[in-house]
């Protein structure tokens, strides 16, 4: 028996924006711009309704405190 997980989904999800939307070569880090990870996370969060918004708001301090790291960027494996 299989159990849907909607953060896996969409943290799936984020990572193909991520690949889409990088201007990182092909097979690089994929980067893009906490602001842009910000607003696609939390309107896909939004409209799966599984996850709370202080599960969104606490799971976007933590990649945004990795992402002040990086100048402002999300890299995949910070998620």
């Amino acid at each position: 028996i299989s159990c849907w997980n909607p953060l896996q989904s969409l943290l799936s999800s984020m990572k193909q924006a991520c690949e889409i939307l990088t201007r990182d070569p092909e097979g690089g880090a994929a980067r893009i711009p906490f602001e842009t990870f910000s607003f696609l996370y939390s309107y896909l969060a939004g409209i799966d309704g599984e996850i709370s918004e202080t599960e969104t708001e606490a799971f976007l301090q933590g990649i945004k405190e990795q992402a002040d790291q990086h100048s402002g960027m999300v890299l995949i494996r910070h998620f």
